[in-house]
């Protein structure tokens, strides 16, 4: 047994409980710690005798909540990183709080692991997962991630190449990494939605990756995601193995095909698209394990997308709905605004997606609003527009850029003061859209909204 490897163990384990006393989070702190003593930590340290990893640009934390809660509804005991981060030193503190004081794994049966897209390098280096499933890859933050392409390459070579892949049919950039991999497919038929051109400022796959030709989609879901052929070489979409297909929104209901087996009804746990490609990624994953479909639809249909991501809650007259808008990631937030254009109702918006405003030493870079489809939340039936925090003002122009009515447009920098510019009129829906890092803060906003309103509001008529 490596002493060096024991020593760091044993600090990361005494750390835990000091943590409590002293009432920190730190929900990485373990592994952190434990990686300064001994950076081959992982190395060292036992693993299930199967690992599930998840990555990929949107979607891995609800994908890998609802795979841990179909697995643990099934009794199976589970080694996860579901309280931390996804980097290397959140993954080494799961793996710290479910082992002994010499490294062995206790009571797990497996492992559901979600992996940062630029941490799988030096994770992969310990780990190798017998699957990874992909959600999807597309532009993040320009100070992390950069270009889809250049992540697809990066998982390409940190992938270890016995790992299975699990990839989105409908996503031609994470279709194309570790090719020699053994690899299923997961999708989406077309939906009433879907559009043939892209109606979006991002649109990262127009050419072949073949032959360069020009690429014609029989459908898009949303920027690249869809059904592609190359006109000149032939080049097309894979085939799904798990296909997603008679999709009721009304009846909330679809119908899952898998090669060789008849077709499955299950229910949807969102009317999102984002979370119907989860909920198809986690059956074919879970599939992969050798769960039986009755093991997997009941309790997949009991999941539910984790509060701090979506939550309504109707206060009075007024409904509020708190939805996780990633700041600086386009996609996201394009995704989001294309969702409360087509929800019902007036709506008024709260913007809130700040990172400095809660952490003054961070320096962000803004440009990433100006790939975000502003346009989609222009329309009659938002009647206003609050931008609150350190961007309030970032927002207000890009909304003008996008052609929202400057009358409609109030700003305060102070989230909880831009609260009394809502209008608050009865049987309007309150957005309250907040980046990763404003969850406490938005939160939070939404109590002292509460307030606000449980008082009689600002103004119930014009």
């Amino acid at each position: 047994m490596n002493f060096r490897f024991l020593i760091s163990l044993w600090a990361a384990k005494i750390s835990i409980p000091l943590l409590k006393i002293t009432k920190h989070n730190g929900t990485d702190f373990p592994g952190s710690l434990a990686l300064k003593i001994c950076p081959n930590f992982l190395h060292f340290v036992e693993k299930p005798k199967q690992i599930i990893a998840v990555t990929g640009t949107n979607g891995k934390t609800t994908l890998s909540n609802i795979l841990i809660d179909v697995l643990e509804q099934n009794g199976k005991k589970i080694l996860h990183n579901r309280e931390g981060s996804n980097i290397i030193s959140g993954i080494s503190t799961a793996f710290i709080r479910n082992c002994s004081l010499t490294g062995k794994i206790k009571n797990c049966d497996l492992a559901v692991l979600e992996v940062d897209e630029r941490s799988s390098s030096r994770i992969y280096k310990h780990i190798t997962p017998a699957c990874i499933v992909v959600t999807n890859l597309f532009r993040d933050s320009i100070m992390r991630n950069a270009h889809p392409e250049y992540i697809a390459d990066f998982l390409t070579n940190s992938i270890p190449p016995e790992s299975k892949l699990i990839l989105n049919a409908d996503d031609l950039i994470s279709c194309s990494i570790a090719k020699g991999n053994d690899r299923i497919y997961f999708g989406m038929d077309k939906l009433d939605s879907d559009v043939s051109e892209c109606e979006n400022l991002l649109n990262d796959m127009r050419i072949c990756p073949v032959c360069s030709g020009k690429l014609k989609y029989e459908y898009r879901k949303y920027h690249h995601i869809g059904k592609a052929t190359c006109c000149d070489c032939g080049f097309s979409s894979p085939e799904a193995d798990f296909f997603a297909h008679d999709i009721n929104f009304d009846d909330m209901t679809m119908y899952v095909s898998e090669k060789n087996h008849e077709d499955i009804s299950c229910k949807l746990i969102s009317d999102s698209v984002f979370n119907i490609y989860n909920m198809i990624a986690a059956i074919a994953t879970l599939r992969q394990i050798n769960l039986s479909y009755e093991d997997i639809i009941t309790p997949l249909e009991k999941t539910k997308v984790i509060s701090t991501r979506y939550s309504r809650e109707q206060i009075g007259n007024i409904g509020v709905v708190m939805q996780m808008t990633k700041d600086k990631n386009a996609l996201a937030c394009s995704r989001n605004f294309d969702y409360i254009r087509n929800q019902p109702g007036q709506k008024e918006l709260f913007l809130m997606m700040n990172c400095i405003g809660v952490s003054k030493t961070w320096s962000e870079n803004p440009s990433w609003m100006y790939d975000t489809d502003f346009e989609f939340i222009i329309q009659d039936d938002v009647t206003q527009y609050v931008c609150a925090g350190a961007r309030a003002y970032d927002y207000k122009l890009r909304l003008l850029l996008a052609g929202a009515p400057e009358d409609k447009i109030s700003v305060n920098t102070d989230e909880f003061e831009a609260l009394k510019l809502l209008n608050l009129k009865d049987g309007e829906d309150v957005y309250i859209l907040y980046g990763v890092d404003g969850v406490p803060l938005a939160f939070k906003v939404k109590e002292k909204l509460k307030e606000i309103v449980e008082k009689g509001g600002h103004s119930n008529e014009d």
